[in-house]
């Protein structure tokens, strides 16, 4: 324990308990210039006391009393301190400030100077996943997920012209030289890895390497690559925006007709030279 200091500068314009005796200290130690502080008794008998007068502050913010008469020290020598009409008042305020920008910057691991800012202090401290009863991810909503479209209705028109393109798309290729049982199969299986996968290209990357899809369906290599093509379209990049790039399912979803894609003379011969049986297709 810290004995209980014997002020000796406790009447008139010295005693610094009362706000008119602060400030007279505050301007005298300021006029005095560097190391005043260190070398005035009277100042000494300052910092004392106001350790003592802030330690509950500061022990409720799990800081040391000396802690918060530091900062009632760098308050004191500001300008604000000397000219305010209650300079107590002043220091009481930048030491309660001071102390909870203390608090959270212990809590939230950080400087106190980043404490102060509203959009770092807004934030609770870290905690260990261990550290409660109940795991963090049985509550925190952070970690919990919605589906929004869970509780949705299918678009029966959005399924209608699904199953329309499809089956536009399994004529087509039974038009030119397909047998039809292979065709649907075929473009089945492609529908639905795209609809998982999302995107044309990743579907056309994965399937073009899909062996055991093409055996099940048996599906000759140049059959398979051919239908992957015109289905999704070319990968280069060169044709993305022509009717090569887009491939068939595209174009029928933007509005081609199958009269319209049976017009495309380069369409119908990718379509009848990649067909099973064609003169140019060997086996599997």
């Amino acid at each position: 324990m810290r004995p209980t200091p014997q002020h000796t500068a406790t009447s008139g314009e010295d005693d610094f308990r009362t706000g008119e005796g602060l400030r007279a200290l505050l301007t005298r130690l300021h006029q005095a210039g560097p190391g005043a502080w260190r070398r005035d008794p009277v100042a000494a008998e300052l910092m004392t006391f106001t350790a003592e007068k802030y330690s509950a502050l500061a022990h409720k913010h799990g800081l040391d009393a000396w802690e918060a008469a530091g900062a009632a020290f760098d308050v004191m020598r500001t300008r604000a301190a000397r000219t305010a009409d209650d300079p107590w008042a002043v220091v009481t305020h930048a030491v309660r400030i001071t102390c909870i920008a203390e608090q959270r910057a212990q809590g939230l691991l950080c400087s106190t100077h980043q404490a102060r800012r509203p959009q770092v202090s807004r934030f609770h401290d870290p905690e260990r996943f261990s550290e409660r009863e109940n795991l963090l991810t049985d509550y925190h909503p952070a970690f919990h997920v919605h589906d929004q479209h869970a509780d949705e209705q299918p678009d029966h028109e959005d399924t209608g012209l699904v199953v329309a393109v499809v089956e536009d798309a399994v004529a087509l290729f039974a038009l030119l030289s397909w047998p039809e049982g292979t065709a649907a199969t075929a473009i089945g299986h492609v529908c639905d890895a795209l609809a998982r996968l999302g995107s044309r290209a990743s579907t056309y990357e994965a399937l073009r390497r899909d062996r055991h899809a093409r055996a099940l369906l048996d599906v000759p290599a140049v059959s398979w690559t051919g239908l992957l093509r015109v289905l999704l379209g070319s990968p280069d990049a060169a044709y993305s925006a022509t009717g090569r790039g887009q491939g068939i399912l595209l174009r029928l979803l933007l509005g081609e007709r199958l009269v319209d894609l049976l017009a495309d003379d380069e369409l119908v011969a990718l379509i009848v030279l990649s067909a099973p049986g064609s003169p140019g297709v060997r086996g599997a």
